[in-house]
Order: C-alpha cells, then structure tokens, then sequence
C-alpha cells in the first residue's frame, strides 16, 4: 500500500511552532508518498455528543456524509499515517484535537465503516512544540496518542517535540531540527499500553 500522510493540524496559532516542526519533518519524506495538510480551526466540529446509552436513539451511528467529519473521517480513513500536530496546551493536546479524538469514539461505533479493523495497523505519530525545556512536561500529550494507538492497535511513531514559545522559535531548536530529518524514517512497533507485561 502506497503511503499517505495525513497531518492534522492542531494549533490555536496559523503557521505556529508545532506547524513548521512538522513541516520540516515531512521535507523529508520520499516524494512518492502523498501527503494532505488539513487544519482543524478551518474544519470546526461540535462538541461531540456520546449516546451509546440514550435509550432515545439508535446505538449504531449513520456514516456522515457531509460537512467537516465527513471530510476528516474520509481522510482519517484513507491515511496509512496519522500525524497529530498539536502544540502542548497545558499539558496535553489541544482542545481541537481533542475534539476530533472524541468524534473517533463515535466512528467506532459506525458498523458500516468498521473504524477499528480499518485503522488497525497503521501509524500515529505526534509533533508538538512547547514552551518548556525539561520534555518530561509533554507525557500526558504523549500518553494521550499512545495509548490511542494501542486501542485500535495502531503502531506508534512517537512524539516529535521541539522547544518555542515565539512564532518561529523553533527553527532556533537545533536539536528538534535534527530529530525532524530522520524522525519518520523510524519502523514503529504496534503499540501497547504502558501497563502491558
């Protein structure tokens, strides 16, 4: 299967530090693999609505077949890598992201897309730059797509993390810089929840 890259974007911020880290990273990548940029504060979602247990409607969810999740479930479904982008908010990522990590638990309740299997396999990497220096700071982000990844299982690439509060710091960050050239050069393994023996 031909690799394609999705890069969901993430920020509060248009070309933030998160952006560009990501965008240096995916300079790297072989030319034949296709890549699709989409943003999440141009693609707006609700705030997702949980009714597996509402009597008063239907448990199985219909595909959506229009508007902004039709358009990020269709490119989620067609990636074979999944890269979030989203700046560390505290802690974690941001609400957007979130939101969209939300509408994956409705998916898996769409029959007809079978989110799960489909997903099962592929790749989910992590960029995200923050405002710290000690790393340590970002596990709950990192935690949050890992143990994301070993739900479906997914394979896990990791987080890409680079220092910047200014626009444009992170381009001073020459050692997140380096990690961006060879970071999707990495064979992930499917992941697995850190609780796993």
């Amino acid at each position: 299967m031909t690799r394609k890259f999705l890069f969901v974007l993430g920020s509060g911020r248009p070309g933030g530090n998160t952006e560009l880290l990501a965008r240096k990273a995916a300079e790297q990548l072989p030319s034949d693999v296709e890549q699709r940029w989409l943003n999440l504060s141009e693609l707006p979602l609700p705030d997702f609505e949980d009714r597996r247990h509402d009597d008063s409607v239907p448990r199985a969810r219909t595909r959506p077949t229009e508007g902004n999740e039709a358009l990020l479930l269709d490119a989620t479904l067609e990636a074979t890598d999944i890269v979030i982008a989203s700046p560390l908010y505290w802690y974690s990522v941001s609400a957007t992201v979130k939101r969209y990590l939300d509408y994956w638990d409705g998916w898996l309740e769409t029959p007809e897309i079978d989110f799960k299997e489909t997903l099962k396999g592929r790749t989910l990497w992590g960029v995200t730059a923050l405002a710290h220096r000690e790393e340590e700071v970002a596990e709950p982000l990192i935690g949050t797509l890992r143990n994301s990844a070993a739900y479906f299982p997914m394979r896990f690439g990791g987080v890409l993390l680079g220092n910047g509060t200014r626009p444009g710091h992170v381009l001073e960050d020459a050692d997140a810089l380096a990690r961006a050239k060879t970071f999707f050069a990495k064979e992930p393994e499917l992941a697995r929840y850190p609780y796993d023996r």
